[in-house]
């Protein structure tokens, strides 16, 4: 991981795949391309906008996320064998953490293939090494037990399934599985759909 979290500065200029931030009188030029930047605040203004510092032998890259979830979902991916910064920045630009993790808990590697840049054997492989990441940290078969009274007292499996799954969605994430149950929990109401409380559960992390 690098040095960095995130900067807080001016948006100075926002291009086709960059943006750059002022900070103290030191403009920062960050990988960032339009899809993730639109997101930033207009030239003029100020943002706070994640990244990650990647440094190789002859090249020191700086990649911009609008969210703390966007950024934990790129570090999921680098983890991933052979897939790297670049590839990973690019999936980040076009999928939602909430729909990534939704694709990879339940094997569909037909969505992640549709991704720019990204093959069938690429999307095989998340599938494959982060679903490998849930059993290795034993998360699954009861996990929703955990997920506090909301979700853990519900005694119809389609509601225990529900818990269950959005907590394997969180920890694809890199979120520590009390921490995605504990969300889960907080965010869960009857009637939801997986994907809504993902995403409901996320938002509950970022505040």
């Amino acid at each position: 991981m690098g040095i960095y979290s995130y900067i807080r500065g001016i948006v100075v200029d926002k291009g086709e795949d960059t943006v750059v931030i002022d900070n103290n009188g030191i403009g920062y030029e960050i990988i960032c391309p339009y899809s993730i930047s639109m997101n930033l605040p207009l030239a003029g203004e100020e943002a706070k906008i994640w990244i990650y510092q990647s440094v190789r032998e002859d090249d020191i890259t700086l990649y911009g996320f609008v969210t703390p979830q966007m950024k934990d979902m790129f570090l999921s991916l680098i983890e991933v064998s052979g897939i790297g910064p670049k590839v990973a920045h690019s999936i980040c630009a076009q999928v939602e953490p909430d729909r990534f993790a939704l694709a990879v808990i339940g094997g569909d590697v037909g969505y992640l293939t549709s991704v720019k840049g990204l093959g069938k054997k690429g999307a095989e492989r998340i599938v494959l090494e982060l679903k490998d990441k849930l059993k290795k940290a034993g998360v699954g078969g009861g996990a929703s037990s955990k997920a506090s009274s909301k979700s853990a007292s519900a005694s119809a499996s389609p509601v225990n399934g529900i818990a269950s799954d959005a907590i394997e969605a969180l920890v694809v994430l890199g979120y520590k599985e009390q921490v995605a149950a504990e969300a889960v929990g907080n965010c869960y109401n009857d009637g939801i759909d997986l994907q809504t409380l993902i995403r409901n559960s996320l938002k509950s992390l970022a505040r």
